[in-house]
């Protein structure tokens, strides 16, 4: 993870839910400077932190925001919707059959298959490397004499979060590091 002292050339923006902490941490969530500037004329975001940077108008000019903090909580305990992204997260990127984390093979696999009446729900989508969905087959997990590693359940929006801590951007810049909950040390 590279930590930079230097505002990033796009100058992207931290979002921060009412209570300072990140709407998201993976994906980060974070706005172009354009979006962080309308939220601030409209009056839905404080500015935290700005980067050096000023944005210019024929009439206006203020510093780039790098934090802003929304002023109407969005409540967070709502249902993770169900998508690819989401089951590959609540699994960590890892086949849930043989514990590879190849994120270039990874699928997504029916625990009760399609054809033997299996839906597709948190409860019956696991991630799988496409070498281990392939082998598994149209078969249940105990036919196929392959296990999965944990159940399939639906996520709540706290473990997806707590997950997406597990996966740091590659890049941060230092001032959103009072926002954020890794072990990171400042680059030279």
């Amino acid at each position: 993870m590279h930590i930079s002292t230097t505002a990033p050339a796009d100058l992207r923006c931290l979002v921060l839910n009412a209570d300072y902490q990140p709407l998201s941490y993976y994906p980060l969530s974070t706005w172009p400077w354009q979006e962080a500037i309308k939220a601030v004329f409209l009056e839905r975001v404080d500015v935290v932190s700005e980067y050096e940077t000023q944005i210019r108008s024929p009439s206006f000019a203020m510093h780039a925001p790098s934090v802003v903090a929304l002023r109407d909580f969005v409540h967070q305990d709502r249902p993770p919707a169900f998508t690819r992204f989401n089951v590959f997260l609540r699994d960590g990127f890892t086949c849930q059959y043989c514990g590879s984390n190849k994120l270039d093979l990874l699928t997504f696999d029916h625990v009760v298959p399609r054809s033997k009446g299996g839906r597709t729900t948190w409860e019956n989508i696991v991630a799988a490397c496409a070498p281990c969905n392939l082998k598994k087959g149209g078969r249940t997990p105990r036919e196929a004499s392959m296990p999965t590693l944990q159940l399939p359940e639906r996520p709540s929006m706290h473990r997806l979060q707590s997950q997406g801590r597990r996966f740091p951007p590659k890049y941060l810049h230092e001032s959103w590091l009072d926002y954020l909950y890794w072990d990171v040390e400042l680059e030279p």
